[in-house]
């Protein structure tokens, strides 16, 4: 019998291509797209509706997240309880999101319930009637959430760094406040709802058994109903104004502290896209990190410290962050900047850059075992205008970053001074 060396790392097979279900596509009969991925085992679908009403577009920061839960609260037809117990009934669930840009709402059930299930779905986002009493329920809600949420360090300190970056009047750096969310009135979320989701384009990606059956039936209750043009965007402030000052939120009773760092970037688009979402890795984006070895590993300062790239369809941004001990917070600063200062001062040993991008390559293709899964990265495909080739691609541009990359990108974006700091907690 053959002794394993449990000393030795087992051999490993290079990722050399992503192979995926291709996505298809047809116009449906009013010229709304719909998409969707036939892949998968078991006879279920998820079904996206799509549309432009995300931060982005809010004239009052929360209206959009309240529009997107207020589709499920009643129209002219039905009541909440009814509308839940209807897709209770056949075994479906429901999600509303409100992100930067987009809102969707999104339907899991099984295929062959499908044409029970869309004309539900059609009632909700054509015949919404915004109740005021369900309104004052969601509302009370996400001011309760927000209250509870504010306490905690990591959630202002993530807060505060996107306002650093972005700007206080930016979409993306705007924030909900329990204030503002109470004077939110019914008139200005069924003004959004109007504007913004009703009889408004919309886009339609499905996922999982779906045939061209379901597809006409998408185009019986979708295609047939008549879209108007979006109205012109609001007045918002969209320009990026970044704040570089550092920003020290002290609590008195915390023993902790919250540490965000961060700078604007770009979209994926950027021909240094690549080259930084390599550089990042190296630096703190996953458990063999330089950041996690020195200061989780090495120092014992936190359990966990990560770097990302936070990329929106129209603005990115690099964020680092932790959570510390109050009397290591600054020696934590310190050492981040340490390890930025390596990356720009020396090549990545190629050892260890091999190491990244293989655990990239690996890391990319375990996030497409799922049509759900595969769906969302055509869906970052479609709605970013990202080359079509992307997917595919993907593992070659990883492999082809090179040590000297990585080091450029380090002194182009990383120079002394080129983070925002936020700390909240204390120093």
């Amino acid at each position: 019998m053959d002794v394993i060396d449990r000393t030795e790392a087992p051999e490993y097979k290079q990722i050399e291509e992503v192979k995926v279900p291709a996505i298809a596509s047809q116009m449906l009969d009013n010229g709304q797209p719909a998409y969707w991925i036939n892949a998968g085992q078991q006879p279920i679908i998820r079904l996206e509706i799509i549309f432009d009403a995300g931060a982005w577009y809010e004239p009052i920061a929360g209206v959009s997240s309240l529009a997107m839960k207020m589709l499920t609260e009643g129209t002219r037809s039905h009541t909440s309880a009814q509308i839940s117990e209807y897709f209770d009934r056949y075994g479906a669930f429901l999600e509303q999101h409100s992100g930067t840009n987009r809102a969707s709402l999104t339907v899991y059930g099984l295929t062959k319930h499908l044409p029970a299930i869309l004309p539900m779905i059609q009632e909700m986002l054509m015949d919404s009637i915004i109740p005021e009493k369900e309104l004052n329920h969601q509302k009370n809600i996400a001011v309760q959430n927000l209250r509870v949420n504010l306490e905690k360090n990591n959630f202002v300190a993530g807060r505060l760094i996107r306002e650093k970056v972005f700007g206080k009047k930016h979409p993306y750096g705007q924030h909900q406040y329990p204030e503002t969310l109470e004077t939110i009135q019914r008139d200005s979320v069924e003004a959004f709802y109007q504007q913004r989701i009703r009889q408004r384009p919309f886009r339609i990606i499905a996922a999982g058994h779906v045939t061209e059956t379901e597809i006409a039936l998408i185009n019986q209750y979708f295609g047939h109903q008549s879209v108007e043009p979006l109205p012109s965007v609001n007045g918002t402030d969209k320009n990026v104004v970044s704040d570089f000052s550092p920003a020290l939120i002290e609590k008195a009773d915390s023993l902790q502290s919250s540490i965000r760092l961060g700078r604007l970037l770009f979209t994926r688009q950027h021909p240094d896209y690549f080259p930084v979402l390599v550089m990042n890795e190296v630096l703190g984006g996953y458990f063999g990190s330089r950041l996690m070895k020195n200061i989780r590993e090495e120092k014992g300062f936190t359990y966990g410290i990560w770097s990302n790239l936070s990329i929106f369809p129209k603005e990115g941004c690099l964020l680092i962050g932790t959570d510390v001990k109050r009397e290591n917070t600054q020696q934590t600063l310190d050492e981040i900047w340490k390890e930025i200062r390596q990356l720009r001062d020396e090549p990545v040993p190629e050892r260890e850059l091999e190491t990244v991008r293989n655990y990239m390559a690996g890391s990319y293709v375990g996030s497409l075992n799922t049509p759900f899964e595969i769906a969302d990265r055509y869906k970052m495909v479609l709605f970013d205008g990202l080359p079509a080739d992307y997917i595919s691609t993907y593992i070659d541009r990883i492999q082809a970053v090179t040590a000297g990359q990585v080091q450029e990108m380090a002194n182009r974006y990383l120079p002394e001074g080129s983070l925002v700091e936020v700390v909240v907690g204390g120093k």
